[in-house]
């Protein structure tokens, strides 16, 4: 399905020719006429903003919502309160991870889910055939994504609601320059930031209006191509690049997290995913590489001629000064301080070093500023 985001005009504007890779359907901004880099600067310094109306929004509502959406991902939907939201790994018979899928509560029987480019939707359907509950994409919200540290201090005084008292991965809805919106804590840079919900009509208005309230501040608009480097930087994950396998387990890549193991319900994969916890072939890790520009996603990491992993997304950071891989690596390589080799088709033989992860911010304190003591 093709769709297009009512901001593309202001894309062009900017210097996008919307010519490059789409994704769900719709073509999106990967550069503007600014270095990335300048942008990837502003958004860990003052805020930067985001047109990311390219995710998948479904509407799941009616007495059947929530056992259908319990039986779908593995964490816990009973547990989930109206206003906010949960990450949850979505996995298939094997156990293996299907989707990445961020489910958001409104209401007793009304969530939405945000998800990435996997089974959801087939898996879905098939899940409330014959079951009280409606499924209705959403094609025409628009989510535009201020990230930042001074997010907070450019939206405030345009809000209908406490902004600061939002607290991370919760949502309201409200106003914002006076038009009806759903803001919600989140989103995917490594640093304060919220995200906007507003339908179509509203969203050159809203766009504009954000960009003029930040002006004073230094706010400008970003592109995908910066979005990837700050999640690299953060190294959050993003379905399918860091599950290359495709049967990877929610173990391998550190998801234990988005698993309820004391969930009472059933789930799709239930017994296998449970069953795979503690059998992990790999480890999801980040290297620092010593090279001056980044290596090339699929590149295989190597312990003297022992292949033991593949880079899964990579970058080179300027903030950071700093070329860094996301790897799947053997368990026993995973040790920080371990040096190992990236073999790249394009720099050759280059050296790599196991490091904690997130490279950027590792306590992840800019997302959670009220944790600072």
């Amino acid at each position: 399905m093709s769709r297009q985001s009512i901001l593309n005009d202001r894309h062009r504007q900017l210097g996008s020719r919307l010519d490059g890779d789409t994704w769900n359907g719709m073509p999106i901004p990967w550069s503007y006429d600014r270095d990335p880099h300048e942008e990837v600067i502003a958004t860990r310094s003052r805020a930067a903003l985001y047109d990311v109306s390219a995710l998948n929004i479904v509407h799941v509502e009616g007495p059947d919502a929530e056992a259908v959406l319990d039986r779908l991902v593995t964490i816990d939907i009973t547990r989930l309160a109206p206003g906010s939201a949960r990450l949850a790994a979505e996995v298939d018979e094997r156990g293996a991870l299907v989707d990445d899928i961020m489910v958001i509560r409104d209401s007793a029987e009304h969530f939405r889910l945000s998800h990435g480019s996997g089974a959801t939707p087939r898996t879905l359907a098939a899940l409330a055939e014959g079951r009280r509950v409606s499924v209705r994409p959403d094609t025409d919200v628009h989510i535009l994504s201020l990230q930042g540290p001074l997010s907070l201090q450019v939206l405030a005084p345009h809000a209908g609601t406490d902004l600061a008292g939002l607290r991370y991965f919760h949502h309201r809805d409200t106003t914002l320059f006076g038009r009806p919106v759903t803001i919600g804590r989140g989103g995917y840079s490594g640093e304060l930031g919220y995200e906007i919900f507003c339908a179509s009509a509203d969203a050159v208005f809203l766009w504009d209006a954000v960009l003029q309230a930040g002006a004073a501040h230094g706010v400008i608009p970003a592109s995908w191509n910066t979005l990837e480097l700050t999640r690299v930087e953060g190294a959050l994950l993003f379905f399918p690049f860091e599950m290359p396998e495709g049967d990877t387990t929610p173990w391998e890549v550190g998801m234990g997290w988005a698993v309820d193991l004391d969930k009472p319900g059933d789930h799709i994969g239930k017994a296998a995913v449970h069953a795979l916890r503690g059998r992990e072939r790999f480890r999801q890790a980040g290297m620092l590489v010593w090279h001056a520009a980044a290596v090339e996603a699929g590149a295989e990491v190597l312990d003297g001629e022992r292949r033991v992993g593949v880079v899964t997304s990579a970058s080179y950071s300027r903030l950071l000064m700093q070329s860094l891989a996301m790897v799947h690596l053997a368990p026993d390589c995973v040790r920080p301080g371990t040096t190992l080799t990236i073999r790249s088709a394009v720099a050759g033989d280059v050296t790599a070093m196991v490091t904690r992860t997130p490279f950027y911010d590792p306590l992840r304190l800019r997302t959670h500023p009220e944790k600072r003591g």
